[in-house]
């Protein structure tokens, strides 16, 4: 079973390249069918989240071409363009880097916990729609237990800096003191219930949460003692927020630049601090144009994030020694199944052989064949037919040069033990 990884992240493409490539819940079904059905893959996952979007195949043949070409057609883009920020890895190292990403050895924030659940959405939304098999099935189990202890025998997780942290620490380049401060939060999943906690722990007391579903807003607002909205009611507390911060899965803008304009006329101007986490961008990119707003995406907030690398660069050594052995216990266990089933194919073989010895066997008694001889004749037979083939076999490969072909005979017959017995036999008689 061939493992094939294909994928971009914060690393290799731009945020403006990474929301094209992102895949929206509503077209997650369509996707499974059409990569399927494109790639000729057995089993098939896909991860899109704002920092990276990556797909998990496995199947008989590489088909990392055929899945760059129909990726690039689902979001009508350039496969040229794509290939350009697009990595690839196979087997091995395809483990290894699942495994990385899990630990979140690969995030933005070295460390950070969310992109784990990520990836246990991701198999979940496989197992729906019918594209996990028993392969991917093992690897994300045995990745979830290599990332577990990760986060129980390292450090990498200690004093966790996510994104969201990263979002409200540069909040305090633009208000020192937030206690005074307003914050409109558009989207309710676990990021922005981050963001609401570090805000909080930063001094904000006012929250006005905005979500698709108003009962989720609601839930979230109220926890923090706030107002919960639905999108469409944005335009109307625009004016009354200092601090936006968004993270939804919408494909289109929920917050435009003409909306934002109206807003900063009411406010006199006073600046805005926005951070876009989301991909696709939830914030259409020309309200940085704006003066008094200062917005960032994602991509914007390295320097937090890069001194967050620096104090964990010592788990993050123990976390790789953790991922190599993962890495190396996966592979063993496929080793191990692949020896089964060679094995049962072994067996299976000798079987038939035995049964036509044994039937040959049974019809000669029954003509009245003295027993002894039948016996023989088949104990002979049966020799014969077991060894004939490896034989044949042993002699190409020795006259091929393959000469390790006679060492793995002799280390599987245990024939250099029999030698000792035979040297070491006359001299215990």
């Amino acid at each position: 079973m061939a493992l094939v990884t294909l994928g971009i992240n914060h690393r290799t493409a731009p945020v403006e390249l990474r929301e094209r490539v992102a895949f929206t819940p509503e077209r997650m079904a369509e996707a499974f069918a059409e990569l399927r059905a494109t790639s000729g893959a057995s089993e098939a996952a896909i991860l899109s989240t704002c920092n990276r979007t990556e797909l998990y195949l496995a199947g008989d043949d590489d088909c990392a071409p055929m899945v760059l070409r129909w990726l690039a057609g689902f979001h009508d883009l350039d496969a040229g363009e794509l290939e350009e920020v697009l990595y690839v890895h196979r087997d091995g190292e395809a483990v290894r880097h699942m495994m990385r990403v899990a630990a979140g050895l690969d995030s933005m924030v070295l460390g950070e916990p969310q992109i784990l659940g990520q990836l246990k959405d991701a198999y979940s939304l496989a197992r729906e729609n019918g594209a996990s098999g028993p392969f991917l099935s093992r690897l994300f189990e045995h990745t979830f237990s290599v990332a577990k202890r990760v986060r129980t025998q390292t450090a990498i997780g200690e004093n966790p800096v996510s994104v969201a942290y990263a979002a409200v620490s540069m909040a305090h380049h633009i208000f020192a003191d937030m206690s005074h401060n307003k914050a409109l939060l558009i989207g309710a999943g676990k990021t922005i219930e981050l963001v609401a906690r570090h805000l909080a722990d930063a001094g904000v007391k006012d929250f006005l949460v905005a979500n698709r579903t108003l009962e989720r807003a609601q839930a979230l607002a109220e926890s923090r003692g706030g107002k919960g909205i639905v999108l469409s009611e944005i335009p109307e507390h625009l004016a009354d927020v200092d601090i936006i911060i968004s993270s939804t899965a919408s494909p289109l803008p929920i917050l435009g630049k003409g909306a934002v304009e109206r807003a900063l006329k009411k406010r006199k101007h006073r600046p805005y601090f926005m951070v876009d986490i989301a991909v696709p961008r939830d914030i259409e990119p020309e309200v940085a144009s704006l003066a008094d707003v200062y917005l960032y995406t994602v991509d914007d907030l390295r320097q937090v994030i890069e001194e967050n690398i620096r104090s964990r660069e010592g788990a993050a050594r123990e976390a790789e020694n953790l991922v190599a052995a993962g890495v190396q216990d996966f592979l063993n266990q496929l080793r191990a199944l692949d020896a089964v089933s060679t094995l049962k194919q072994f067996r299976q073989r000798a079987e038939i052989l035995r049964d036509a010895e044994t039937e040959k066997a049974l019809r000669a008694l029954r003509n009245g064949t003295d027993p002894e001889t039948v016996l023989r004749s088949m104990a002979r037979g049966l020799t014969n037919k077991l060894l004939h083939e490896p034989s044949v076999q042993v002699r190409k490969a020795t006259t091929e040069g393959r000469t390790e072909v006679t060492e793995w005979l002799r280390e599987l017959h245990q024939l250099d033990a029999l030698d000792a017995d035979a040297t070491t036999t006359p001299e215990k008689l």
